[in-house]
């Protein structure tokens, strides 16, 4: 009976899992193109890439799962372009990125950007501070949210910086309870190994 309960659950989850075309595993040493970008990484443990695409400049990585922990690079976002992909761009309009931007000016349109794009109803950036970013003068933050479809409260960390009037942004996001302190370390690993 066990292993029938054992064998019934496993396609069950099977079943109820979408097909992950495209994933592939980031293994340890140089990336190059990240987000079809000028970034480049030298993890020195696994990650695996999502197929995803959640923007044109937007390339997603994980250890565990994007609801587990992950980490989204913005490769060098344009002047009059939304970080993400709109998913309603008549009704529900996501801010672009200005050619008058401050740095200290990301983590507000990071912060507008999830609340329309992601149903963000509670966020915070939470601290702030001069940062490099492959080498760039930038800001990193710390911020923390709740979705409104799932209510779980993520932490975040990101780096940003303007290189050639381009947003470029790296962000690592978790659950704040246990995800978020246990591949921290990872993520600022990553985070400083990040070239353009």
């Amino acid at each position: 009976m066990f292993k029938f309960t054992t064998l019934a659950l496993s396609v069950a989850t099977m079943a109820a899992v979408p097909a992950l075309a495209g994933n592939a595993l980031v293994s340890p040493g140089a990336h190059k193109g990240i987000a079809k970008s000028s970034l480049s990484a030298t993890p020195d443990g696994e990650w695996n890439r999502l197929g995803r695409r959640d923007g044109k400049f937007v390339e997603l990585w994980t250890k565990d799962g994007d609801s587990l922990n992950k980490v989204t690079f913005f490769g060098g976002v344009p002047a009059g372009e939304p970080l993400f992909r709109e998913a309603d761009k008549k009704n529900r309009p996501l801010p672009k990125v200005s050619g008058t931007m401050l740095m200290t000016d990301i983590p507000t349109l990071l912060e507008s950007s999830y609340r329309i794009q992601f149903n963000v109803n509670r966020i915070s950036i939470d601290d702030q501070e001069p940062a490099t970013l492959g080498g760039h003068p930038g800001l990193k933050f710390r911020y923390t949210f709740v979705s409104a479809d799932d209510e779980v409260e993520r932490k975040g960390e990101a780096i940003g910086a303007i290189v050639k009037d381009r947003v470029f942004l790296v962000s690592y996001e978790a659950p704040a309870i246990y995800f978020f302190e246990k591949d921290l370390p990872a993520f600022h690993q990553l985070a400083a190994t990040l070239k353009m």
